[in-house]
């Protein structure tokens, strides 16, 4: 019998009403349905401090470090919807995989994200959708050794996107997260 593809979700943004938390959890509904076993997380909760090498061997027992680590570890994909600051992905989820992609002191770690299995998705109020941002998300991922699905999905004009119930009011578009999520269980090997 085959393993249940395991999966955790997140967006880089830490707001409250965040569309890219909402496009995330909507792609994780839909691996759910393709038969995975997903977590849906928000940053927000895991408050790593900025990475600094002077301090991260007096910082590998934070308990957000800590939890996040065993979450990557045990997951075999990751779906991830990004903001796009500035042209490129948030602050947070750079420090994020900066703290990630780090070996434990003393061998208590090792970054597990080679060969993960990840989809990437946007949410953006500019009309590119975040396409930059997903870009070089993308980059930073296949840098650290994940395997990117070519599917991605970027939602512009994210501000009219969604309707009251966060669902994605475009069917092409709610079609496309769909598609991706199916994309990352099904490439996920058993």
């Amino acid at each position: 019998m085959a393993n249940t593809p395991k999966i955790l979700a997140f967006s880089g943004s830490l707001r409250s009403a965040s569309w890219n938390h909402s496009l995330v959890s909507l792609a994780a509904k839909a691996a759910r349905d393709a038969g995975a076993e997903v977590e849906v997380i928000k940053l927000i909760d895991y408050q790593l401090p900025l990475f600094n090498e002077d301090t991260e061997a007096t910082l590998q027992t934070l308990p957000a470090l800590v939890a996040l680590r065993e979450k990557l570890s045990s997951c075999d994909g990751l779906l991830i919807s990004n903001p796009e600051y500035n042209g490129s992905l948030s602050a947070a989820l750079k420090n994020t995989i900066d703290w990630l992609t780090r070996p434990g002191v003393e061998g208590g770690y090792e970054p597990s994200f080679t060969n993960k299995i990840v989809g990437v998705l946007s949410a953006s109020p500019a009309d590119s959708g975040g396409i930059r941002s997903a870009s070089h998300l993308r980059d930073v991922l296949a840098g650290i050794g994940c395997e990117v699905v070519p599917e991605q999905v970027t939602v512009g004009a994210a501000y009219q996107a969604f309707g009251e119930d966060n669902q994605l009011l475009d069917a092409t578009i709610a079609d496309a997260v769909v598609s991706l999520a199916h994309a990352v269980v099904k490439t996920i090997p058993e």
